[in-house]
């Protein structure tokens, strides 16, 4: 009687998909059509590469002299990304950053190894170098991230000196901010942002990093995108790695670095994954063009090919590869 009652049920539920057009799932039929993959113009297989967001030549060189070296992915991107946050030119990275609308630098850092360790740092304040911070969490602690005033403890103990990082340039600008006290977003400001940075050593092994003082006159408290794993980068061994710069609210809510390894992961090229998740921030935000919403993205394979798009123009990147190091534009969503 079982499998009589057995036997009936499932012949009602065939019959129900076949009603409906269904004629069997295969395997065959279940893959999707093949089409010609968008890829990048400037995309080259090989390693080792450096791959960073904006004109950052001096932290691309940093990186790419300790891969010539053979040395390791994670040494490479924690040297590209300490120049930025040692240069007091630089107003997004570390000292000479614009402080938050209470006249405070406060930093955020983070950094992925090759075996999907991670290690981050948020709202710390006083200590030039956030992403040897956050690698010092990653490798010397349980935990994942540390912030604010036990972040800055963690450093003292480790040995990073206490700076005051206000330089007299950030401060002029914040004073002269808060004679309006108006915040509003400038797409490509200076056509420099927070640095991502993503390797591939010559073992073949990724890393990333990214480092921010993050949005200049910030609320006194806030965190963007850069110190969240998988959203302002994200690195998978067997895949590939992904970091953004921008508007880090934007790449929040749609953890950008992680679904761009996952749409490689699905068979994407890194330049289809770029564009996909920058069309979801485009289409949840359809003012982006006039409120000057920008985010870009950068997307690494494992084979050394990578990916770029922005939503706004003006976004470029940096890479080495190939003994050769070249600044281009990226592609945008919108015009």
């Amino acid at each position: 009687m079982t499998n009589r009652r057995r036997f009936l049920s499932q012949s009602v539920y065939f019959s129900f998909f076949a009603s409906l057009g269904w004629q069997g799932c295969t395997e065959k039929n279940l893959q999707p059509k093949s089409s010609p993959k968008i890829t990048n113009p400037h995309a080259k297989e090989g390693f080792p590469i450096v791959l960073a967001t904006w004109k950052n030549i001096g932290a691309v060189e940093a990186a790419a002299a300790v891969l010539d070296k053979k040395g390791s992915a994670l040494d490479a991107v924690e040297a590209g990304a300490r120049i930025p946050e040692a240069d007091p030119k630089d107003t997004s990275v570390g000292y000479g950053g614009f402080p938050d609308r209470d006249g405070v630098v406060t930093l955020d850092a983070c950094i992925m190894d090759e075996k999907g360790n991670a290690g981050s740092v948020t709202y710390v304040q006083d200590i030039m170098h956030p992403v040897s911070v956050a690698r010092k969490v990653m490798e010397l602690t349980p935990h994942v991230i540390l912030s604010g005033e036990g972040a800055r403890r963690f450093a003292i103990e480790q040995g990073f000196p206490v700076e005051n990082l206000l330089t007299p340039v950030a401060e002029a600008a914040w004073k002269d901010w808060l004679k309006e006290k108006r915040y509003k977003p400038k797409a490509n400001i200076e056509r420099h942002d927070t640095i991502g940075i993503v390797a591939i050593d010559s073992k073949g092994d990724l890393s990333g990093a990214c480092t921010t003082s993050g949005m200049a006159f910030k609320m006194h408290g806030r965190v963007g995108d850069s110190p969240v794993i998988g959203a302002g980068m994200y690195v998978d061994n067997e895949i590939g790695a992904s970091c953004a710069t921008g508007l880090g609210e934007l790449v929040l809510k749609t953890l950008g670095s992680f679904l761009i390894v996952e749409l490689m992961r699905q068979g994407h090229s890194p330049q289809e994954a770029c564009i996909e998740a920058i069309n979801r921030i485009v289409r949840k935000n359809p003012n982006a063009q006039k409120d000057q919403l920008q985010v870009g993205l950068l997307a690494l394979d494992k084979s050394g090919a990578h990916g770029a798009y922005s939503v706004l123009p003006g976004f470029n990147y940096s890479i080495y590869q190939n003994g050769k190091l070249e600044v281009f534009d990226a592609e945008s969503a919108l015009k």
